[in-house]
C-alpha cells in the first residue's frame, strides 16, 4: 500500500512539472507583463476615497485570468509551433516538441484553463464580459501572425495590453478615451520589449524563414525602440495632463523614462541572447513603476 502511494506520487509530481513546464508556470514574466496592464487599468478607474475592497477584489480576479489565459496561450503556441520549435536551439526542448506530451492531451489542458477563465469573467458586468469573449481569437491566432508577417510583435501588443480596457470598464462600466490614451501607448511598450527578446532566436528565426520586427529592424534596431518607446512615455505624460494628475506624477515618470532609454536602449549591445534577456524582464520592473506612478498620480 505504501509503495503504491509512493508510485502515485511520483506520478503526480511528474504531470505537475511537466504541466509547469508547458505552461511556462516557472517563468512569471510573461503573466506579470499580462497583468500590470490590467492594474494600470484598475488603479486608473478606481476612486481610492471609497471601498477598496471591490479594487483588491478585481486586481485578484484580473492576477487570475491573466495566469490562466497566458498558460493557455503558451500551450496554443507551442502546439501551433511543434514543428519550427524542435529546429530552435531555445525551444526545442518543449514539451510538445520534444514528445514529452501529446498535442491531444495539451489541447484538454488549453480547455481546462480557459473553462476556469470563463468562471472569472463572468464574475464582470456584462460590457467586461463581451469585451473579454472577444479578445479570444486573437489571443489564440497570435502565433500564426510571424507565419505572414514582420508584424508578429505589433498584434501581440493589441492581444497583451487589452485587459487595460477591461479594466477600467469593470470598475466604470462604461469606455473612455483615458484607458484607450494608455492602451495605445502600452501596445508600443510591447512592440519594444518583444522585439528585444526576438532578438535571441533571430538566426534561427531567418533560417526557418519565420518573420519578426527583430529581423525587419536587425540592422538598426535602437532607432525603431526609440521611437516606439517615445509613444509609450508620450501616452504616459498625456495621460498625466488629460487626467489632471499631480506634480509628483510627472516628476516620477522621469525615472520610467531613464528605464526605457538609458537602461533598456543603451545596453542592447551587439544583440546578445543573454543580455536581451535581461533587458526583456527588466519591463517587470517597469510594469511596477507605472503603476506606482499612476498611483501617485491619484493619490497625491
Amino acid at each position: 500500500m505504501k509503495r503504491c502511494f509512493v508510485i502515485y506520487k511520483k506520478i503526480i509530481m511528474k504531470n505537475f512539472e511537466l504541466f509547469s513546464e508547458l505552461t511556462r508556470l516557472k517563468k512569471p514574466i510573461g503573466f506579470m507583463l499580462l497583468f500590470w496592464p490590467c492594474l494600470w487599468g484598475l488603479t486608473l478607474a478606481h476612486q481610492f476615497s471609497y471601498d477598496n475592497y471591490i479594487f483588491l477584489k478585481h486586481c485578484f480576479l484580473f492576477f487570475c485570468g491573466a495566469v490562466l489565459m497566458r498558460s493557455a496561450g503558451c500551450i496554443v503556441n507551442d502546439i501551433l509551433d511543434r514543428k519550427i520549435d524542435v529546429m530552435v536551439e531555445r525551444t526545442k526542448n518543449r514539451p510538445i516538441a520534444s514528445g514529452k506530451i501529446s498535442v491531444k492531451k495539451s489541447l484538454i489542458y488549453v480547455f481546462l484553463l480557459c473553462a476556469i477563465a470563463f468562471l472569472i469573467l463572468i464574475q464582470f458586468n456584462l460590457n467586461t464580459i463581451i469585451l473579454g469573449l472577444a479578445s479570444m481569437p486573437f489571443a489564440f491566432s497570435y502565433p500564426l501572425m510571424k507565419r505572414f508577417t514582420y508584424w508578429p510583435q505589433l498584434f501581440l501588443g493589441i492581444t497583451f495590453n487589452y485587459g487595460l480596457v477591461m479594466a477600467w470598464v469593470s470598475l466604470t462600466n462604461e469606455f473612455s478615451f483615458y484607458p484607450l490614451m494608455l492602451y495605445f501607448g502600452a501596445i508600443f511598450w510591447t512592440l519594444g520589449y518583444d522585439t528585444i527578446y526576438g532578438f535571441q532566436d533571430i538566426k534561427d528565426d531567418e533560417i526557418i524563414g519565420v518573420k519578426s520586427t527583430s529581423i525587419k529592424f536587425k540592422k538598426n534596431p535602437k532607432t525603431f525602440l526609440v521611437l516606439c518607446y517615445l509613444i509609450f512615455y508620450s501616452s504616459i505624460l498625456i495621460l498625466g495632463i488629460l487626467m489632471s494628475f499631480n506634480l509628483y506624477y510627472f516628476l516620477f515618470s522621469f525615472i520610467i523614462f531613464l528605464q526605457l532609454f538609458f537602461y533598456q536602449i543603451r545596453n542592447l549591445k551587439n544583440l546578445d541572447p543573454k543580455m536581451c534577456l535581461k533587458i526583456f524582464k527588466s519591463n517587470n520592473i517597469l510594469g511596477l513603476m507605472v503603476f506606482l506612478n499612476i498611483l501617485i498620480g491619484k493619490l497625491y
